[in-house]
């Protein structure tokens, strides 16, 4: 904040003043102070009462009640919002009168309520906002007295209406990003112009474009960036460099991926010895081109992640290098960071060395084609297959071999395989979703996935008993509390799960998941399991991971797409050139530290952008199927309706008053009963509906109970 800034607020807050009164006041330049005064106005510093100025909803204090809790806004409806602690102690549910204005993402303080209405529950009043978020996607619509508005996303039935100027040409319906100018007390005070305009909100593609603007994904590179990557058009390895790595080129090495990938990371290759095996999982060296200092690595920080989204990409790094010099392409030599492994004939490490390397991946591999060779079908002609992969053939084998006997450690450890329901979206070539398939998981991708889990055991190994500052990959036992909900949930499905401890073993929690594999009950059960468990985050602690039964988990093998993996190369490279851990420390423990928590943060964004824009998509698709009929099945249950899932991974919503003539009764969250007919529905039945409706813009669908 500018001095004079200071001093307009000061003056405010003694008593409200007129424009030319705080003229007189601060002796101050006329049009200085009016442009300072507007700006203050926009961003909330200032507001406007009865022609004076008074200190706006940014910088209101209460002075009465100086005890408050910083918080974010995190959600925002008509009538209420929900902002969440910054100490990371749960939400606290804020009733529509005391928001006072307050918008989502915005920093905010908060006061509890001495009596909340719920006894036990945290309620509470916005005072203050400190950094107000003014940045938004949203519908254009129509306020209740006729006059163009608009609906930010996220916030239904918040409408702020829309200034004149930069509104032209837009029309009901269009998605935009646009800039709250004016905040009031109220949000129906607040004022809004359009900055960018993406088009009809019955689009997929236009919603997802409003989605990254709205939540400020950087999609494209800055300058310095692009200049640098620039240096690597068409690059092809250093003879120099190569000479002095572990020259992997006369080993058949080779990638598996889903057919559309452009940007491979890993390469395997296996060797079969007399007492066990030897694994080699080769990462594209990444960490060798994005230095420390470049604008390339600040960028990559920075955004922390790729995201991916129906059939596009937003890259952690520019393409010269995702899909270039760092890609594991097919018959191209590359700079390699490699995990050799030495197993024992139960599958078991042994022991483990990290290599820098030169390879030259053998084929590009697909997981498609990799099932068909090692599961084949009766009567299908495999002879190009087998000449595609001619050089690698006797390799397969032996990986499926090494991959059921790790799949037997896995299970014995009591490590979760949770079925997660990935859908596939099948795009035309408009970009409007025709088809939605569910992505169903073959032998060669539980395979890959298994050998790319054991290079992050060991990388996490080598990181913590080296005693070296390391970014680990890290998921914590669930609290008792939750375990307690979801098996009393259990229970009251018919299902055994009275657990010996508070906290259940991961034995036990595989246990259910096996038995319920399969069945009518699976979705809501695996579904439960999954939302009772603490996230996954990255951390500088070695603290295990619960769900995979590891003392030692990192990632090691992505780094074109994720930053720790990137931030951990840099430090094991320095590890392999001798240096102290003494030194690492000193060196690399802030870094650890901030690439932590700026992945973590980065990828929980990721992650609800990917879900939310699938939502808009899958829409899209329902939208033609308008009238059509389905049999799903019931994954949750909740006093307004049910949700109900189709084999195509599409959920969709199901009122209470279409199923029930009296109150519905929800009975331990897993039934709803209708005491006048007596019907009952419960998690995992099967139920007949109709499409009725799905809104692309909001990315909801709503289905029709049929009657069967």
């Amino acid at each position: 904040m500018t001095p004079l800034q200071k001093s307009i607020l000061n003056a405010v807050k003694r008593r409200p003043m007129t424009l030319r009164e705080l003229q007189n006041n601060l002796q101050v330049d006329n049009s200085r102070l009016r442009t300072t005064v507007s700006a203050m106005v926009a961003t909330g510093e200032l507001s406007m009462r009865n022609g004076t100025y008074v200190p706006g909803f940014a910088t209101y204090e209460n002075a009465a009640a100086p005890n408050t809790i910083p918080c974010t806004l995190v959600k925002l409806a008509a009538r209420f919002g929900f902002a969440s602690r910054d100490d990371g102690e749960g939400d606290i549910f804020i009733p529509g009168r005391a928001l006072h204005g307050a918008m989502p993402n915005d920093k905010i303080n908060v006061k509890l309520f001495d009596h909340p209405r719920v006894e036990g529950s945290s309620e509470g009043e916005v005072v203050e906002v400190t950094v107000p978020n003014n940045r938004f996607a949203g519908t254009v619509c129509l306020s209740e007295d006729g006059r163009m508005a608009v609906e930010p996303d996220g916030c239904r039935d918040v409408k702020f209406l829309l200034a004149k100027q930069g509104s032209e040409g837009v029309h009901l319906g269009d998605k935009v990003g646009f800039l709250i100018t004016h905040r009031g007390n109220r949000h129906s005070d607040h004022r809004a112009a359009v900055v960018e305009k993406f088009g009809s909100s019955d689009y997929a593609s236009e919603c997802a474009k409003a989605i990254l603007y709205g939540r400020s994904v950087r999609q494209e590179f800055p300058p310095e960036v692009l200049e640098e990557a620039r240096a690597y058009d068409n690059a092809t390895i250093d003879p120099a460099e190569a000479a002095k790595r572990l020259d992997l080129r006369g080993i058949p090495i080779f990638t598996i991926d889903s057919a559309e990938t452009k940007d491979i990371d890993d390469a395997i290759s296996l060797q079969k010895l007399d007492d066990g095996y030897e694994l080699g999982v080769h990462i594209a060296d990444v960490s060798h081109y994005v230095r420390p200092g470049s604008a390339l690595n600040e960028e990559a920080f920075e955004r922390a992640t790729s995201i991916y989204y129906a059939d596009k990409v937003i890259p952690m790094l520019p393409t010269q290098l995702s899909n270039g010099i760092c890609s594991l392409n097919e018959g191209e030599d590359r700079l390699a960071f490699s995990c050799l492994m030495r197993l024992d004939e139960n599958g078991e490490i042994r022991s483990y060395k990290f290599v820098k390397s030169v390879i030259c991946s053998r084929v590009k591999g697909v997981y498609k084609e990799i099932n068909a060779l090692l599961e084949p079908e009766e009567g299908v002609d495999l002879t190009d297959l087998k000449t595609k992969y001619e050089a690698v053939l006797d390799q397969l084998p032996t990986m499926d071999e090494l991959y059921r006997k790790r799949l037997v450690l896995r299970k014995a450890r009591g490590a979760m395989d949770i079925e997660s329901n990935e859908a596939k979206l099948v795009m035309d070539e408009n970009g409007r979703c025709i088809d939605i398939v569910k992505r169903d998981r073959g032998t060669s991708e539980c395979m890959i996935e298994e050998f790319m889990l054991l290079a992050n055991q060991c990388a996490a190994n080598a990181g913590r008993t080296n005693k070296v500052p390391f970014v680990y990959r890290v998921h914590e036992a669930p609290d008792a509390e939750k375990m307690e909900k979801l098996s009393a949930t259990l229970l009251a499905c018919g299902l055994n799960a009275k657990f010996k401890n508070p906290i259940p073993t991961q034995l036990e929690l595989a246990a259910l998941l096996d038995e319920t594999r399969g069945q009518p009950i699976q979705i809501p059960v695996h579904t439960g399991i999954l939302r009772s468990m603490q996230k996954a985050r990255y951390a500088p602690q070695p603290l295990g991971h619960y769900g995979l039964v590891l003392a030692d988990y990192a990632h090691f093998t992505s780094p074109i797409r994720r930053y720790p993996d990137l931030a951990i190369h840099r430090i094991l490279t320095e590890m392999l050139n001798g240096v102290s851990a003494s030194q690492l420390q000193r060196d690399f423990n802030e870094f650890a530290q901030q690439a932590s928590e700026k992945s973590s943060k980065q990828e929980v964004a990721a992650v609800r952008i990917e879900r939310d824009v699938e939502d808009l998509y899958k829409a899209e698709y329902m939208h033609n199927h308008l009238g059509e009929v389905y049999t799903g099945t019931v994954a949750g249950i909740t006093p307004r309706g049910v949700f109900v899932e189709l084999d195509n991974t599409v959920e969709g919503f199901v009122p209470a008053a279409q199923l029930c003539k009296g109150e519905p009764q929800v009975i331990d969250g897993v039934s709803m009963l209708d005491p006048l007919t007596g019907k009952s529905w419960m998690l995992g039945s099967s139920m007949k509906i109709r499409v009725a409706a799905a809104d692309v813009a909001l990315g909801r669908i709503d289905f029709e109970y049929m009657v069967e």
